[in-house]
């Protein structure tokens, strides 16, 4: 029963991560780390069921052509080298502390997100868009997520909405495409210290991915301002989830 739970968890926070994209793997790691039989095992499992669901809800966002490959080619490898570069490190920065930061950045974006839901922002370069602030946000981002064992498309959402300048729904597209690159280099990340637990990964991923493909499947059902408002919401809830990881 418990493994049960634990799939029906995991397709409804693919659901919602789908719809907004987001993977929301650190509001799915305390059930992962319940089940695993070890923390550094169930951390690898919960990057790799975040890198499934990613690339399900990448599939229905590129055929509804919500990724925007150009800054995807300037921000997924600046993630991959931040990722890799924070695991390194990952042991001497107290876990703890940093998710409690990241969590007030999450709730400040929630904020802007629910109460200036501007989606006419434009920035200086082609298509609008802030590419240096790009590959900046991708590596900072990255490297954060490669110290607490995260992909954390939940700050780099409301970077490329806010600094970036992309439209809300392709944000949504790109967001989860960079994601699903940034998880499969985590796995690899554990593979040499501590492999991850493949049964809690299979059930999770088998869950995660009618779930993300269902989520982005109705992502362009909702106009900009409602698509802001949603992950605003799954942005707040994100940040109190990391607080509770963080205290307990």
């Amino acid at each position: 029963m418990d493994y049960v739970f634990f799939a029906a968890w995991c397709f409804l926070v693919a659901l919602a991560g789908g719809l907004v994209g987001l993977v929301l793997g650190n509001i799915r790691l305390p059930a992962v780390l319940l089940l695993s039989s070890s923390p550094a095992a169930g951390a690898g499992a919960n990057i790799g069921i975040s890198a499934v669901a990613a690339a399900s809800a990448s599939i229905a966002h590129i055929r509804a052509g919500r990724v925007n490959w150009r800054l995807f080619g300037w921000m997924a490898p600046p993630s991959i080298m931040g990722a890799l570069a924070g695991g390194y490190i990952s042991g001497e920065i107290p876990g703890d502390a940093l998710l409690l930061a990241i969590a007030a950045v999450l709730l400040y974006s929630a904020y802007e997100l629910l109460t200036k839901p501007d989606v006419s922002r434009k920035r200086p370069g082609r298509e609008g868009l802030d590419i240096p602030a790009a590959v900046l946000t991708g590596a900072v981002i990255g490297l954060l997520g490669g110290i607490v064992g995260l992909i954390l498309g939940s700050l780099r959402m409301p970077a490329l909405i806010r600094l970036v300048g992309e439209a809300p729904a392709r944000a949504v597209g790109t967001n989860v495409t960079v994601g699903f690159l940034v998880g499969v280099a985590g796995v690899i990340g554990h593979l040499p210290s501590e492999p991850p637990d493949w049964g809690l990964l299979a059930v999770g991923a088998a869950a995660s991915v009618p779930g993300a493909l269902l989520g982005s499947r109705l992502t362009g059902r909702l106009s900009d301002r409602e698509l802001l408002r949603a992950v605003g919401v799954v942005l707040a809830i994100a940040a109190a989830a990391m607080v509770l990881d963080a205290l307990t």
